[in-house]
C-alpha cells in the first residue's frame, strides 16, 4: 500500500469512527415524557427542570422532553398517554394524579414516575410505599391527610365557624379519599361539611350559588388540579362574599386567598427528577420506594383577613411559614 492510500484509509477510519461516536452519542440522549394537566409552564415544570439541572441534565443537550398538557381537562389524558407510550420513551413523568391510571393502562413496560399522587396505595397504583412493584414509582402528595389538616387550620383561624363547604372533583379517584378524610376531621371538630362537586366551569357557578344560598361559613379548596386553573374565580368569590377559605396551593394565598397549606409543588417535582435519574442509570421502578412530602408551606394573607373582617389568632399566625401583610 502506497503512502497516499495509507493516508486515505486512515482518514476514512477516523471519519467513520467520528460518525459512529456521534451517532452513539445521539442515541444515548434519553427521551422523557411529561404528562400534566397544567396549561404550559408552571411551578411543576420549573421544579422538574431545576431538579434535572441539579443532576447535570440540560434539556436539548443531554436530555429530551416530550411535553403534553391538557389545560385543566381530564378526558385527554388517555389519548395523550397512549401517544407518549407509542413514542417509545425511556421514562414517562405523570405530573397530575388523574394521569396515572391512563398511563398505567397504556404501558406496563416503560417506567412511570409519579410527581405527585393523592394516595398511591389506596388508589391501587402500587403495592406499598416501600416496594411499589410493577413499572411505577415516585412521590405521594398525601392529599387525603392534608385535606383534613387544611380544615383543622381553617377551624383554628375561624373558631366559631359551623358550616364549611368543600369542593371535590368526582372525576378524580383520589378526591373520594380526600373527601372521606375531610369528613372525618369535620366530625371530630363538630363542623357540618357541605361537599360540592366541581368538574368544570358550570359546576363552579352552581357551587358558588349553593354556598350563597346555604350560607356557608367557610370554604376548603383541596388539592386537585381541576381547581388550579380557577384560581381567580375562587379567590374573587371568597373575597366578594367575605368567606374565609383555605387552599392547597400557596399561589392562591399569594393571589389574595386567605390561607393555604400543602406540600411544596416545586420541591415534589424537583425530587421527581431524582427518580428519572436513577431509572436512567439502571434502577427498576419496582425497587425504588415511593417518597412522601418533606417540605410543607403554610401561608396566611393578613391583607385578605382584614378585608373580610377576620382577626387571625396569634397562635395560628405563629405557625405560618409566610405571612403576607
Amino acid at each position: 500500500m502506497n503512502k497516499k492510500a495509507a493516508v486515505f484509509v486512515l482518514a476514512a477510519v477516523i471519519l467513520t469512527s467520528v460518525h459512529l461516536a456521534e451517532a452513539q452519542q445521539r442515541k444515548k440522549v434519553p427521551r422523557i415524557g411529561f404528562l400534566c394537566a397544567m396549561s404550559g409552564p408552571s411551578p411543576h415544570t420549573e421544579g422538574f427542570l431545576r431538579g434535572l439541572r441539579e443532576l447535570g441534565y440540560v434539556e436539548g443537550k443531554n436530555i429530551a422532553i416530550e411535553y403534553r398538557f391538557t389545560k385543566g381537562r381530564i378526558d385527554p389524558f388517555r389519548d395523550l398517554a397512549a401517544e407518549l407510550v407509542g413514542m417509545k420513551l425511556d421514562v414517562i413523568v405523570v405530573a397530575s394524579p388523574p394521569a396515572i391510571r391512563p398511563t398505567m393502562d397504556a404501558t406496563r413496560k416503560i417506567p412511570i414516575v409519579m410527581a405527585q399522587s393523592d394516595d398511591p396505595v389506596r388508589s391501587g397504583f402500587i403495592a406499598s410505599l416501600a416496594k411499589p412493584g410493577g413499572n411505577i414509582t415516585g412521590l405521594s402528595s398525601m392529599a387525603p391527610e392534608l385535606s383534613g389538616k387544611q380544615l383543622e387550620l381553617l377551624k383554628e383561624a375561624v373558631p366559631k365557624v359551623g358550616r364549611v363547604a368543600v369542593l371535590w372533583n368526582g372525576a378524580n379517584s383520589g378526591a373520594t379519599l380526600q373527601l372521606k378524610e375531610t369528613g372525618a376531621t369535620a366530625s371530630a371538630l363538630g363542623v357540618k361539611l357541605q361537599p360540592l362537586e366541581v368538574r368544570g366551569p358550570k359546576d363552579l357557578d352552581r357551587a358558588f350559588a349553593t354556598m350563597r344560598k346555604d350560607r356557608a361559613g367557610a370554604l376548603v379548596v383541596p388539592q386537585d388540579l381541576v381547581f388550579f386553573d380557577y384560581q381567580k374565580e375562587l379567590v374573587d368569590f371568597a373575597a366578594k362574599d367575605r368567606l374565609p377559605a383555605v387552599y392547597a396551593w400557596k399561589n392562591f394565598a399569594e393571589a389574595g386567598g386567605l390561607m393555604s397549606y400543602g406540600p411544596s409543588d416545586r420541591d415534589l417535582f424537583r425530587r421527581a427528577a431524582t427518580y428519572v435519574d436513577r431509572i436512567l442509570k439502571g434502577s427498576k421502578p419496582a425497587d425504588l420506594p415511593v417518597e412522601q412530602p418533606t417540605k410543607f408551606e403554610f401561608v396566611i394573607n393578613l391583607k385578605t383577613a382584614k378585608q373580610i373582617g377576620l382577626t387571625i389568632p396569634p397562635n395560628v399566625l405563629a405557625r405560618a411559614d409566610k405571612v403576607i401583610k
